[in-house]
């Protein structure tokens, strides 16, 4: 699972509230190449959540050079679009869990693929 993918999910358990952004707990992670597109990392920008972002850069172990705070004129930057690119579609969890910041349930992450299935109790 990339990055892109963390920070558009949430927790649908029935009446969560602090429903996002997925805590990370990192088992497994790989980095692999992908094929740089500067036009894409530009439109994809601003539907990032920036803070989301680096949390789990920074449990994916993948936040340095990344700064606190981005605006779109870093977007100009080739330096800043490289680290962008790497943390946000180069490096993948394999295996770990996303956690629900509101009730710590585990979801698990199997070969890329997060498992965010409820139980029936939890619709």
């Amino acid at each position: 699972m990339k990055l892109l993918t963390h920070n558009m999910l949430a927790c649908h358990i029935k009446g969560v509230k602090n429903n996002y952004p997925f805590l990370i707990e990192a088992i497994k992670v790989e980095s692999r190449d992908a094929d740089y597109d500067p036009d894409f990392l530009r439109h994809i920008f601003p539907r990032i959540q920036w803070p989301a972002f680096l949390q789990g850069a920074q449990s994916l172990g993948c936040r340095e050079g990344l700064p606190e705070a981005a605006s779109e004129e870093m977007l100009q930057d080739d330096s800043f679009l490289q680290r962008f690119h790497h943390a946000l579609l180069e490096v993948t969890l394999l295996e770990g869990a996303l956690v629900c910041p509101e009730t710590g349930r585990k979801f698990p992450v199997s070969k890329g693929i997060p498992n965010l299935l409820l139980n029936e109790d939890e619709c």
